[in-house]
């Protein structure tokens, strides 16, 4: 804005709003946004376009049967509140989760789908009408058809199936319900994992963990309600936004915490800097921003409000949370936990300790499951037993932790990767590799959940006698979270937060169903 015209708006801005000294009235001006300069008007085109809209949205939840008695048209929260803890929609089985995330896709065909006609046909050309159409990350040519490359039995009163990799888990098999026919269609492990935990393969978009903090707050106001601990030795492909708030307010990402050394890093004071110290800082920047909230409203404002109080609570609780050394030596044998080291076992027991001590999402990822056969670390007959001799003591452990200490029956543990992998062998240029693998499988791949609301001892869906596509009961990634926010005592349709002018949801504008065939 030239210097003139500066003026001239300061001038006539100051006498329409009083004496108050122009410059500072001229600097509210300016940072008014359009959004707030519409909220507010009470007259004019303002109020005509807000009542329009108004109506719109009345008439929209009545035809679509939103305004049922006992139902609300949508969800609101205190935003001064933002962790507050609220009761469900309607009555939940389950007050929390548990998401162990494979990340890489482990093999269904090694460990839950057994497949006696692909171990017969071991060693054949793939037929062309597997190819036709297809999409794959790495195989070219004509693949060979591969059979498991481990036994599999019958396991437990159920008779479920699984292989010989996960003997641990195996004497869970009647407490799991296992859906043999998710599907989705992304080929790619950063887009997919997006799909698996945000039901978008594209940025921006809130996470699964989010929006369940978002609709129940949390239990524990001295910890994050959504926490993520990574293993592997790497980070997932889908990297930080797997448990971004997107569009929701950032109070509810997830905060990536750790299983050894400090918790959440630079969590502690500085040097010289006191917690009596802290808290008089603390104190006057919160002044500050409660200033800014009065002024414009921003919900931003009040999420940092929130983030700098919990972060001053987290010193004191954080670090005894994450304190596996106080669990009993037997503990730490039953996990395979070794404290101070960073590992999926370690991050189960911390799992553990804090679905204890009320936080809501606790979300665990473990990389390396990746199976394509470039090198002994992806083989399925070399790093693919590693990767499940790492994950299946401590899963088993969690499993039967939760459930001596009654916890199991409110608890949701969910255990799986982003896609399946394929019935051939992967080839590279046409070439047969010198590691046996897979190649991704967006087509069908295994998820299995335990806990509060679910069948237990069952296997739902089928794939066909390749374990390539679904022959029976195909569930979307949208129904499963549809499925999971039933079991949290929310209707995916109802739990909604209004962004660029829509009523934005986890599942989205597809529709979605919950899958009541895997409720108990």
């Amino acid at each position: 804005m030239a210097d003139s015209e500066s003026r001239v708006c300061r001038k006539t801005y100051s006498s329409s709003v009083g004496e108050v000294h122009p410059d500072v009235q001229f600097a509210a001006l300016e940072a008014q946004t359009r959004r707030h300069f519409l909220r507010s008007l009470s007259s004019g085109v303002g109020a005509l376009f807000m009542g329009t809209i108004a109506s719109q949205v009345t008439h929209a939840a009545i035809v679509g049967g939103a305004a049922a008695e006992g139902t609300r048209l949508d969800f609101r929260r205190d935003p001064t509140t933002p962790l507050l803890a609220l009761p469900p929609q309607f009555p939940a089985k389950v007050r929390r989760v548990i998401y162990l995330h494979m990340a890489g896709a482990p093999s269904q065909l090694e460990l839950f789908e057994h497949k006696p006609e692909l171990k017969r046909f071991d060693g054949q050309d793939c037929p062309a009408s597997f190819l036709a159409g297809k999409r794959f990350a790495f195989i070219s040519g004509v693949p060979k058809l591969l059979g498991s490359q481990y036994p599999f039995h019958q396991a437990g009163q159920s008779g479920q199936w699984i292989s010989d990799r996960l003997p641990h888990i195996e004497q869970h098999m009647d407490d799991l319900c296992v859906i043999k026919s998710m599907r989705t269609d992304q080929f790619n492990h950063a887009p997919a994992q997006l799909l698996v935990q945000t039901v978008n393969p594209r940025l921006g978009y809130a996470s699964f963990g989010s929006w369940v903090l978002y609709g129940l707050g949390t239990e524990n106001q001295n910890l994050p309600g959504f926490i993520v601990l990574l293993s592997g030795g790497k980070s997932p492909d889908g990297g930080k936004q797997l448990w971004s708030s997107g569009f929701l307010p950032s109070v509810y990402q997830g905060v990536q915490c750790r299983s050894h050394g400090e918790p959440v890093l630079y969590l502690d004071n500085p040097s010289g800097v006191s917690r009596p110290l802290r808290r008089t800082m603390l104190d006057a920047i919160d002044d500050i921003n409660q200033q800014t909230y009065a002024a414009f409203g921003n919900p931003e404002t009040v999420t940092r409000i929130a983030q700098y109080e919990l972060a001053f609570r987290m010193q004191m609780d954080a670090t005894d949370a994450m304190d596996i050394r106080k669990e009993p030596e037997g503990v730490h044998a039953k996990y395979g936990a070794k404290p101070g080291k960073a590992s999926f076992a370690n991050n189960c027991l911390v799992a553990r300790r804090l679905a204890e001590r009320g936080v809501r999402f606790i979300q665990l990822y473990h990389w390396g499951w990746d199976s394509h056969g470039s090198d002994a670390k992806e083989a399925l007959n070399l790093g693919f037993a590693d990767r499940c001799r790492e994950v299946d003591q401590p899963t088993a452990a969690l499993l039967s932790d939760l459930k001596q200490r009654g916890m199991l029956e409110d608890t949701l543990v969910v255990w799986g990767g982003e896609f399946g992998r394929t019935p051939m062998r992967e080839n590279r240029n046409g070439q047969e590799m010198k590691y046996i693998g897979r190649d991704h499988n967006p087509g069908a791949f295994t998820i299995w959940m335990a806990g509060g609301g679910v069948k237990r001892g069952v296997s739902h869906g089928e794939t066909d006698d390749m374990g390539y596509e679904i022959a029976k009961d195909p569930v979307e990634i949208r129904d499963f979270h549809a499925t999971m926010l039933y079991l949290l005592g929310f209707d995916h349709h109802k739990l909604t937060y209004q962004f660029q002018g829509l009523q934005q949801k986890l599942t989205s504008v597809k529709p979605a169903r919950v899958v009541t065939e895997v409720l108990a």
